[in-house]
């Protein structure tokens, strides 16, 4: 690729089609996806429901302006909130939903002060890396946006940093890039209470969590919390650009007429596609998520007793096994497209899982068991 900025390390094959959960390159060699297209394809590849919906609208209409009314906008929205008093704004990417957080959180407090966490990840736009806990990511782009601070995750002390000056707390339930760190279910729910006790808006990262990847619709509600904001993208449209910011309806006000905007986001062939996602996510679909990763729970527990692994996080089918230092995350990756096999890395060395939500737990065990003995190839 000879006309293409060199911003993505790629590796040396193109996939060029799929089905279901497996993907053929341009050498005719397949894989089995742990990937997802890093957490997008949730329900898999060539989905029915999806294609016929996306199919149909391609034939009608597939870009308006944002001037105009649109149903299929209302109906997404109707079915991301569900019953809850809501509003929804859509954008086309999960870096642009945390953009639109920002803005509407120092738009509605009048503050202009935000609380991230170290490892985060939020996207590369201005704000959203600017929200980002690594340093790396920033590298050379300095000066950030301004009155943004980081504290420790899952730390309690981190809750001192939450004062009265704030407009928003920002925060995953799963810190995907950062290493599948998942967060402590009392102390998520403390941030959430000292939010509240200081007037300050609590916003949740769910655009690697959501749409089923924990085995609920998002991550939050398997925790018990009530975020103000929520941001959404990568398995909402099953790939095509989508991005969602989520918040209650108190915070309306704020984003009126011209505040904010977007030309492609909520186009009616997105929507197509999300209306269609959202619809087979169902509570029954979301308990089969979370009976997989219940019947998967032993095969990953014994990860943990080989040399080269020193633990394994995640929840539903969010996966990160943690490796030694002394090998190299990537030649594992590396040796397991060898074998049929994609997977995915982040922050701490550690092997990222994201299968498509569809995977028959036949296909997970056998992928895991493919993982499992090229990690005791590397023990030997």
């Amino acid at each position: 690729m000879d006309h293409v900025f060199p911003t993505y390390a790629r590796f040396p094959f193109e996939p060029v089609t799929a089905t279901g959960v497996t993907i053929t390159d341009d050498q005719g060699k397949d894989y089995l996806d742990f990937t997802s297209g890093i957490g997008v394809c949730n329900l898999g590849y060539q989905n029915a429901e999806i294609q016929a919906a996306v199919t149909d609208q391609l034939g009608k209409i597939w870009h308006i302006s944002n001037l105009y009314e649109n149903h299929l906008q209302e109906a997404v929205a109707e079915l991301l909130v569900g019953k809850e008093d809501k509003l929804v704004f859509f954008a086309n990417s999960g870096t642009e939903a945390n953009e639109a957080a920002l803005k509407l959180a120092r738009k509605a407090t009048g503050k202009t002060k935000v609380l991230s966490f170290n490892h985060s990840f939020h996207g590369r736009t201005y704000g959203s890396m600017s929200m980002t806990g690594n340093a790396h990511i920033q590298e050379g782009f300095a000066p950030l946006v301004p009155d943004i601070s980081f504290a420790d995750y899952n730390d309690p002390a981190s809750l001192d940093a939450i004062t009265p000056d704030l407009a928003a707390v920002i925060l995953e339930v799963i810190q995907g890039e950062g290493g599948v760190i998942v967060g402590d279910p009392d102390w998520l729910r403390d941030v959430q209470a000292k939010c509240q006790a200081t007037d300050t808006l609590f916003i949740i990262d769910e655009v690697q969590t959501g749409i089923g990847r924990t085995g609920f619709k998002f991550a939050y509600e398997g925790v018990g919390l009530d975020p103000d904001i929520v941001t959404s993208a990568k398995g909402l449209a099953n790939g095509l650009p989508v991005g969602a910011m989520i918040g209650k309806s108190k915070l309306g006000k704020a984003f009126g007429p011209g505040t904010h905007g977007s030309t492609f986001a909520g186009n009616p062939l997105t929507m197509a596609s999300a209306q269609a996602v959202l619809k087979q996510l169902t509570p029954e679909f979301l308990e089969q998520v979370r009976t997989k990763a219940f019947k998967i729970g032993q095969t990953l527990a014994k990860f943990e007793a080989l040399p080269v692994v020193t633990s394994v996080s995640g929840r539903g089918l969010m996966i990160g096994i943690h490796l030694t230092d002394d090998l190299p995350v990537n030649d594992v990756i590396t040796a397991l497209q060898a074998k049929g096999i994609l997977t995915l890395s982040a922050v701490g060395n550690t092997l990222r899982l994201l299968p498509p939500l569809v995977m028959s737990v036949e296909d997970l065990e056998s992928g895991l068991t493919t993982i499992y003995d090229e990690l005791v190839a590397h023990t030997n």
